[in-house]
């Protein structure tokens, strides 16, 4: 397996049109928004400046996409190429391959969050204590696995004609109503009172919290834990409906 995860993290980052949108986008997207925005001034309802706001929104939004984006259409395109089926003649268990695909994609992640937030200390001068940007990393990195169990679970389950649109719609749904893109604040509250129990919305408070020195919110917890049962159990089950289609 160790093996495997190599060999996924290497053609990952041969990938440059991935690392792109997964590394470098989401750092752009952070300046674009937050680039002439006081650096002082505290957003309303959340304690937190806007480029401190943004700067967690956006490294959730890297990690993401390198976990969502990437996992799916990979997954589907080995599937056709019958990658997969060459990879169940060996000794590797079916639970290796899927935990080889999760554990490469959160490896990948890491630098799309290390960026982002580098970019926000140097250009937007947002300042934490050392534990806050260990706290920080830890939580986006580790729940970034959410997502990356959703990506493996979106490849089994279209073809790879089909899952970069489902992908996409998924992908911007979750992030939009998520609130990684703009403040839920700013929805109807009909809308606030659906994007609270999103696992994006969940994924982004937790590190908020850290910023504020907070723990984080057990409905926040909660809904990442019970999103991760259903996307891992439902990416288990589709691997092993694959595997008797096979």
């Amino acid at each position: 397996m160790n093996s495997l995860i190599k060999l996924e993290v290497s053609r990952a980052l041969r990938n440059r049109k991935f690392l792109f949108f997964s590394v470098i986008y989401p750092a752009g997207l952070f300046l674009l928004i937050a680039g002439g925005a006081d650096s002082h001034t505290r957003m309303d309802g959340t304690g937190l400046t806007l480029p401190t706001y943004m700067m967690v929104s956006m490294a959730s939004f890297g990690a993401l996409t390198a976990v969502l984006m990437g996992n799916s259409e990979r997954i589907a395109k080995e599937r056709e190429s019958g990658w997969v089926r060459q990879l169940r003649l060996t000794t590797l268990p079916g639970r290796g391959y899927v935990l080889a695909k999760t554990a490469s994609a959160a490896v990948v992640s890491l630098p799309s969050i290390v960026v982002v937030f580098v970019v926000a200390a140097a250009v937007k001068d947002v300042r934490l204590g050392a534990g806050q940007w260990l706290g920080l990393t830890g939580a986006i990195w580790a729940g970034s696995l959410v997502f990356a169990a959703l990506g493996v679970a979106l490849g089994y389950l279209a073809s790879g004609d089909a899952v970069r649109p489902i992908t996409m719609i998924i992908y911007f749904g979750l992030s939009m109503l998520g609130g990684l893109w703009m403040p839920t604040t700013t929805f109807p509250q009909w809308l606030q009172d659906i994007a609270k129990w999103l696992p994006t919305h969940a994924y982004a408070s937790l590190g908020r919290a850290i910023e504020q020195s907070q723990a984080p919110h057990a409905q926040d917890i909660g809904v990442l834990a019970v999103s991760f049962v259903l996307f891992a159990g439902g990416a288990a089950w589709l691997y092993r409906k694959d595997t008797l289609k096979a």
